[in-house]
């Protein structure tokens, strides 16, 4: 069915959204700018990482990325394949907002690589059908295209045509391949045991979808002003509803996913995993106090009916769970590394790792990347569109919708 489209004005199709613009447009040239100059005269060596530890924060800064596009994928789906309606209002932001949070990742990674243009077409030539990294491309270009698809589906109207649904039920299964691959390439490394875990495809998963819910959140009330009132009674229903119990239950699941896997390090007698774990990751005052405040107090707010519910506690609790899964995915990449490959726990130290500036500089372009072209998206694609009948249905009857 196609349904006539519905204007919802936000507060970012004005001059703020001018000014957040300039802003950022500043921030991702500066960075750009910096970045490519070094890259250009100091190449890799204006990297920390080195041969012993060859991955470093642009790999956690596209994989926290990648995963929250996922995230936002499998949220869109919620309507769009499995019929719940009290979803459509996001609908159309979080399609649009996982489109340009994995071209913001992918920008990332294309700049760490030491060619960027060579994988145009080494990848697709080469055909190393036996390569993980093969096949994370392949999928990930799918699930561009496909939210490219569902997303101009969404933008001519169709919300619940039969094309509609299969384009729907398409990315779906592209946003799973896609995640579920890039959690393989980690969790099939069984020279790297802290990695090495047939599961890790769910931790990326229920994680990805953990800090989706914290982007939309975030992203939805920045296009409204941080102001409920300004919304559709649609919108604020599902932000005073289904959506806070859901990311409460989410950053929940997250500290259990996190803790089973420590309590499991903690006691196995591989030392190569255990000392990750208490010579790493517990010995950094910086992960400590990101599982505390961003994760474990977030989620103990939102166990609160009183509080959830509440503007500023749901915009605090997102921007907490932005930096507390950012962190995470850091210390993931790099603590699956500070045990020297082929060499083990007879070296007496751990690999010592820290960004440079030219690394914090790619985290920088990936975000303000981002910001950029939503701005765009919120003055010139209509991104708090849905259905009519949901936007014009009395207050007493959205209830009824889902």
């Amino acid at each position: 069915m196609k349904d006539m489209r519905t204007t919802q004005e936000t507060v970012l199709q004005g001059p703020l959204g001018w000014g957040l613009l300039v802003v950022a447009g500043v921030v991702l040239l500066a960075s750009l700018a910096f970045a490519l100059i070094q890259l250009m005269v100091n190449g890799h060596t204006s990297f920390n990482t080195s041969s012993t530890l060859p991955w470093g924060q642009p790999i956690a800064t596209y994989l926290y990325f990648a995963l929250a596009s996922s995230g936002l994928g499998l949220i869109a789906s919620l309507p769009l394949v499995f019929g719940f309606k009290q979803y459509y209002p996001v609908a159309k932001r979080c399609i649009f907002l996982a489109f340009i949070v994995l071209i913001s990742g992918m920008c990332v990674l294309a700049l760490e690589l030491g060619n960027v243009f060579r994988m145009l077409w080494a990848i697709p030539l080469n055909l190393q059908v036996q390569s993980a990294m093969f096949w994370m491309g392949v999928f990930y270009a799918l699930d561009l295209l496909f939210l490219l698809w569902k997303f101009s589906k969404l933008q001519g109207g169709e919300w619940d045509s039969k094309t509609a649904k299969q384009v729907g039920i398409a990315s779906f299964i592209g946003v799973l391949l896609a995640s579920g691959n890039l959690a393989l390439i980690f969790g099939m490394m069984s020279m790297r045991p802290f990695w090495f875990d047939a599961l890790m495809p769910i931790y990326f998963y229920f994680t990805g979808v953990t800090s989706g819910v914290a982007a939309l959140v975030f992203f939805t009330y920045l296009a409204h002003g941080f102001q409920r009132e300004r919304m559709p009674p649609a919108l604020q229903a599902l932000l005073t509803g289904a959506l806070p119990k859901l990311f409460a239950a989410l950053i929940g699941g997250t500290l259990l996913f996190i803790a089973v896997r420590a309590i499991t390090g903690l006691y196995s007698n591989n030392p190569e995993i255990n000392l990750v774990w208490t010579d790493y990751l517990f010995a950094s005052p910086l992960y400590i106090a990101a599982m505390l405040l961003g994760l474990l107090l977030p989620f103990v707010v939102m166990l609160s009916a009183s509080l959830r519910n509440r503007v500023g506690v749901q915009v605090l609790v997102a921007c907490l769970v932005f930096l507390g899964l950012f962190a995470e995915r850091f210390y993931f990449v790099v603590g699956g590394q500070v045990v020297p490959l082929f060499k083990g726990t007879w070296q007496p130290n751990l690999i010592s790792y820290s960004p440079s500036a030219t690394e914090w500089s790619l985290t920088l372009i990936g975000v303000s990347l981002c910001f950029v072209l939503y701005l765009l998206g919120e003055k010139f694609l209509n991104l708090g569109d849905m259905p009519r009948y949901m936007a014009e249905a009395p207050v007493g009857a959205r209830a009824n919708t889902a």
